[in-house]
């Protein structure tokens, strides 16, 4: 059973050797590709005047038991991270996004997330390691603990290896991993090189297979109803992470905000 490739590009390869009536159902699915996961065979059959049994033959074909089979297929692949569409246009952007947002923070506990801020504020350094969508929240991430604390890095340095940088890790560090679905290859083996550090990984449910390697595992929902990941529960997450930061620091990091403050006005990077 074809499970690798989306179906639309199981459709364009095997094209050529499809019958005129296989090639109606090909044609039909290719300009309306959300009638893959959201029609029944029986429609499929309607909308492109063939039969059921045509439509069975079809999937078939392209190497699935039946066009159940190519539906779960398509969901998984979006589950894994692909742009696919599983939805129509009406998709209700607000609903999702706190959909997305409640999943995120009634499964987290507090003790963790109290925990985790604490050792965010206290550690000698913080190192902040993303890649691919990740590597932005990374950099956000970075940015706002600078506001507040000393000491935070951010990896890959562009165009660098890694090698050096996670052989200089601190005895008290606290490295945030930050990975989401459809993760690097690279990835696995950065969390194997830093087992037994203290570890927190932001990501989304697949991270989940590295709870044993990490000292925390924060997860987030991305949603799955549209062709792309949203990022806002993790951003919501990171900016939590940070005031509480700011909590635990009081007036240390009240005394590098204005600090900071300062050095913009007399760059004159920002506007008055």
């Amino acid at each position: 059973m074809a499970t690798k490739q989306d179906v639309l590009s199981l459709i364009e390869q095997t094209y050529p050797t499809l019958s005129p009536s296989a090639r109606s159902i090909a044609n039909y699915l290719q300009q309306n590709p959300l009638a893959i996961v959201s029609q029944t065979s029986a429609e499929i059959a309607e909308n492109t005047n063939t039969s059921k049994a045509t439509v069975s033959r079809f999937f078939r074909q392209l190497g699935y038991d039946s066009q159940q089979g190519a539906k779960q297929a398509q969901l998984a692949l979006r589950e894994s991270g692909v742009p696919i569409f599983t939805q129509g246009s009406s998709l209700d952007q607000t609903a999702q996004e706190l959909k997305n947002l409640s999943l995120t923070f009634e499964g987290l506990r507090p003790e963790t997330l109290n925990d985790i801020s604490e050792r965010l504020a206290k550690a000698s350094r913080v190192t902040l390691i993303g890649f691919r969508n990740a590597y932005p929240l990374a950099l956000h991430f970075r940015q706002q603990l600078q506001q507040v604390r000393h000491s935070v890095r951010l990896l890959p340095q562009p165009g660098q290896t890694l090698g050096e940088d996670l052989h200089d890790i601190l005895d008290d560090e606290v490295i945030v991993l930050l990975g989401f679905r459809r993760r690097t290859r690279q990835f696995k083996k950065i969390v194997e090189a830093l087992e037994g550090r203290t570890t927190v990984l932001i990501t989304d449910p697949t991270g989940q297979v590295y709870n044993q390697q990490v000292s925390h595992v924060l997860v987030c929902h991305l949603g799955n109803e549209s062709p792309f990941d949203s990022y806002a529960a993790p951003m919501s997450l990171i900016s939590m992470l940070c005031n509480r930061v700011f909590g635990f620091l009081g007036d240390a990091a009240s005394r590098q905000t204005q600090a900071i403050s300062a050095l913009y006005e007399d760059l004159d990077e920002l506007e008055p």
